[in-house]
């Protein structure tokens, strides 16, 4: 009896799964055959294949092209990979002094730097764009980045936080003792044994800095036509101009075109993130 239920049990977990799996599976498959459909296939059979002798390769290139969005990727690329670099290299320096020093104030820097992740972003739009224009970095990408930066620095500190609590001392006064100065024993000692973190903390800031779309959409969108843009706010243009001209391939060969560096991402470093998040647990 109890070997039937289990039976039953898995047999309900895995049709979860599998139910799960298609939900999230076949929105994307049928993206990627409508980028590959004409405008005519995709109202005549919106939800079959694309004929294999008819593929509309050129929807791709016209959204490359076209649409811009070899310009947007560049700029995409740009933001979320030195927002990442500053968001490691800060926030890994600010949870080691929080973490591994003690300071009558730095219960309380850290617990500012806490605040940050329950404070809704909406809440910060108006001092910042009043802020970047004062410095007149608005409408650029380096003040999107700063802001990218300061807004990935609380989860980053409360992450690393713990790996480098849960690093033994006898490291770090091993290394003093062999005469290593702070800054050496931090970089060449301390900071390596934390790599899981770093790639946990890199991970999830790069998937959110590629796909996020409200900072830049406030601090992107006044520069006119020329301006710079990121995927997710080109895209976005991209679907509003597409209510008024009918090429919908072109916006689902732009919905790829965004998507498809995530999901490659993601499958490279699945294994780094599961180890990262479990040590974090371990550690913790």
């Amino acid at each position: 009896m109890r070997r039937r239920s289990g039976r039953i049990s898995r047999g309900l977990v895995y049709g979860v799964l599998l139910a799960y799996l298609a939900w999230t599976v076949l929105p994307m498959l049928w993206v990627a055959a409508s980028a590959l459909k004409t405008d005519a296939a995709i109202f005549r059979d919106p939800l079959g294949l694309p004929a294999v002798d008819a593929l509309q390769w050129d929807n791709f290139a016209r959204a490359w092209t076209g649409a811009r969005f070899g310009d947007y990727f560049l700029s995409s690329v740009v933001v979320t990979v030195v927002s990442v670099a500053g968001i490691l290299l800060l926030g890994s320096m600010a949870a080691y002094a929080l973490s591994r020093f003690f300071h009558p104030l730095g219960r309380v820097v850290y617990g500012l730097f806490l605040a940050g992740l329950m404070i809704p972003v909406q809440l910060s739009i108006v001092p910042l764009f009043f802020e970047l224009r004062a410095l007149g970095l608005l409408n650029s990408l380096a003040g999107l980045i700063l802001v990218y930066v300061a807004n990935g620095l609380p989860f980053a500190i409360f992450i690393l936080a713990g790996f480098f609590r849960g690093l033994p001392r006898a490291l770090y006064e091993a290394a003093v003792i062999d005469g290593c100065s702070e800054a050496r024993a931090f970089w060449h000692v301390m900071l390596p044994l934390a790599r899981p973190g770093l790639v946990t903390v890199a991970i999830f800031q790069f998937i959110g800095i590629w796909k996020e779309y409200f900072y830049a959409f406030m601090f992107l969108s006044g520069g006119g036509p020329e301006a710079p843009r990121t995927l997710p706010l080109a895209l976005a243009n991209l679907a509003i101009a597409s209510q008024y001209e009918t090429d919908f391939g072109m916006l689902f060969a732009g919905l790829v075109i965004v998507t498809l560096p995530l999901l490659v991402f993601y499958l490279v470093v699945q294994k780094h993130l599961i180890r990262g998040i479990t040590t974090g647990a371990v550690k913790g």
